[in-house]
């Protein structure tokens, strides 16, 4: 694996008058970017290459440059005859030979000359000497070998030119980006059948808490189920990553130091959940200094306020809160782009829309505060949002219900209904 985070940027768990942001209120925008800047893509050389079939949804590396038109031919995009523009009456009609058939496949391979025409089918090659193609529906057909033709029709109509699509040379993909369905389709419309991709970055994953237990085991006093394993593998398994689920860790240093060790050996990132704040059991912190390089942040947002990010031997590590909806703000906003930059992706920022709440809002000033919302589309074709009830970071049934963010901003305080407020609608993540 390559280094992913310059060491030197790292130190930072002393604050310094010289640091860009104060670590203890740093703000979302600040700590994505610094994560993102903090991270180089996977070299190269680490690249794979994969069959069409396999590739959906991976990350290309490599520019795709069309070495070929496409269509490569000129065709019909209608069912008609084929005919060349100087035939077309200005006024009245004109009566053209029918001299062969254009078939997708089977081309006509005779000749042709003004006054004549060749009947063809949508995708066939257009005729040499051929450059309009006039629909069935608007000529007459006298007889087997004969139409008649008015002058409504127009040089190069309904023809589907070379390269009109996809030009030779051109780059068609870039470096970085997810394949999608349509870029499966494309890149076989080229003859493409394989590509180079970035490989899967190995994630690791677990809890903390000796309050946890597994699902499906009976709660003892005081104990909770582990909600977070299981949202962390959703959102993960969108990453398209190889995922392994480390279990739940106990608050003991030493487990945590175990799990930790164990983990960076094999894996690219490792993500744990709680034991990130600064109560007498919560170890990440004082383990992460042991044995690597941190940063520790109170990120001035609500839910998800205490974060740590760091490298722990070539592994990037995300410490995140304990609380369910903390856990998911948190991987939206951090995790989730860092894993596109770490994993060679074109990172793009989070798409915002702007909604009229139906929901009167309040918050503090100073924080960022992502509530969670429903997004609906009004009869006017406007957007409107309301808020999923109570909006408390351990109130997971708040995100089950919502497709989307309400964001409000740190200045503001109480949001009125009927104001136009900020939402980012889910990626697929969520």
């Amino acid at each position: 694996m390559c280094n992913i985070i310059d060491s030197d940027s790292l130190h930072l768990s002393t604050p310094s008058c010289d640091d860009e942001y104060d670590p203890t209120a740093i703000t979302v925008d600040a700590a994505r970017q610094f994560i993102i800047d903090s991270i180089k893509p996977l070299a190269s050389t680490e690249q794979e290459r994969l069959h069409l079939r396999q590739s959906i949804d991976r990350v290309l590396a490599e520019d795709i440059i069309a070495e070929m038109n496409v269509p490569p031919y000129d065709n019909s995009a209608m069912d008609g005859f084929a005919l060349h523009a100087d035939d077309i009456p200005r006024n009245g009609t004109i009566t053209l030979k029918i001299v062969g058939n254009s078939f997708a496949g089977h081309p006509f391979l005779g000749s042709y000359t003004n006054g004549e025409c060749v009947r063809i089918m949508t995708g066939a090659v257009i005729p040499a000497g051929c450059n309009t193609v006039i629909p069935q529906e608007h000529v007459e057909q006298l007889d087997a070998a004969n139409i008649k033709i008015d002058g409504r029709a127009k040089l190069g109509e309904n023809v589907r030119f070379a390269g009109e699509d996809i030009r030779l040379g051109q780059t068609v993909l870039t470096c970085g980006r997810r394949l999608t369905a349509a870029d499966l389709g494309l890149l076989s419309s080229l003859g493409i059948n394989n590509v180079a991709v970035m490989p899967r970055l190995r994630v690791a994953f677990f809890s903390t808490g000796d309050e946890l237990q597994a699902v499906g085991e009976a709660l003892q006093p005081g104990q909770i189920y582990d909600s977070n394993r299981y949202t962390l593998l959703g959102m993960l398994s969108h990453q398209y990553c190889d995922i392994t689920d480390l279990g739940v860790v106990g608050d003991d240093p030493m487990q945590v130091r175990n799990i930790l060790q164990l983990a960076a050996k094999s894996h690219d990132v490792i993500i744990s959940s709680g034991g990130v704040s600064v109560g007498e059991a919560d170890y990440i912190r004082q383990v992460l200094n042991e044995l690597g390089d941190i940063v520790f942040w109170k990120v001035a947002m609500k839910p998800g306020r205490p974060l740590t990010f760091g490298r722990l031997q070539q592994a990037l590590f995300f410490g995140l809160p304990g609380n369910p909806v903390a856990v998911m703000v948190s991987f939206n906003q951090f995790v989730q782009p860092a894993l596109q930059r770490f994993g060679g992706e074109i990172v793009r920022p989070p798409l915002i829309l702007r909604a009229v709440t139906s929901s009167p809002l309040k918050k503090r000033a100073g924080r960022t505060e992502y509530q969670r919302g429903i997004l609906n589309q009004a009869s006017d074709g406007g957007l409107t949002v309301c808020k999923t009830g109570e909006q408390g970071s351990g109130i997971l049934l708040s995100m089950s219900q919502a497709n989307c963010f309400i964001v409000l901003t740190a200045d503001q305080t109480r949001v009125e209904a009927g104001s136009t407020v900020i939402v980012q609608p889910f990626a697929n993540c969520l």
